[in-house]
């Protein structure tokens, strides 16, 4: 008994195995596979195909619905693309803005203002340096020029002390010979008195 009841439950698996179909059909809900399975499923009559009226019905609210979610999608696009147009427009104007701004603090950074007068800095730094080299350039003409006087001035000085010295002697040395020639006038006077 257990013999059969274990056969017949093996023929059973066995046949309930073999007999299902696994495969699934998965069926095409597209327009395009509607329309297919209208023309394959509708009868013919002489050269014409009749199609029942609830599939007809279902074909058609199929297809307006289909058409109705394609012009919502196609109406959003549409506003999306509006939407984008303007904001490209307003990036554009930002843009332009941005540039002019752009040019402007260029340019800012790129000139000095000096007593009301706009320079280039490369206009300003040479003005500068031009300006710098001319001061010491000078400044080394009047080192020069006041070394070359003090050293004229020091041999003024020192021609000056020799010759003021040569005066101071010969001062005395004429100072000593007119008292010599008094001495004398005085000798030849007395001589004169008392002879």
């Amino acid at each position: 008994m257990k013999f059969r009841f274990l056969f017949f439950a093996l023929f059973c698996a066995c046949f309930n195995y073999f007999g299902q179909d696994n495969t699934v059909i998965q069926e095409d809900n597209s327009l395009n596979g509607q329309f297919d399975k209208i023309y394959r499923t509708s009868t013919n009559y002489q050269v014409y195909k009749v199609i029942s009226k609830e599939k007809y019905l279902q074909l058609k609210k199929n297809v307006l619905d289909s058409v109705s979610s394609t012009k919502s999608l196609v109406s959003k696009k549409d506003n999306l693309l509006n939407k984008e147009i303007e904001n490209n427009k307003e990036t554009k104007a930002l843009l332009s803005k941005t540039q002019i701004a752009l040019e402007a603090a260029n340019k800012k950074e790129n000139t000095i203002s000096l007593f009301g007068l706009e320079f280039s800095k490369l206009n300003y730094n040479l003005i500068l340096w031009g300006l710098i080299l001319a001061l010491l350039f000078a400044l080394f003409y009047f080192i020069f020029k006041f070394s070359r006087s003090n050293i004229l001035t020091k041999e003024a000085k020192d021609s000056l002390l020799y010759v003021e010295n040569e005066f101071e002697q010969h001062r005395k040395k004429s100072l000593e010979r007119e008292q010599k020639l008094r001495r004398q006038l005085q000798d030849e006077i007395n001589k004169h008195r008392n002879a």
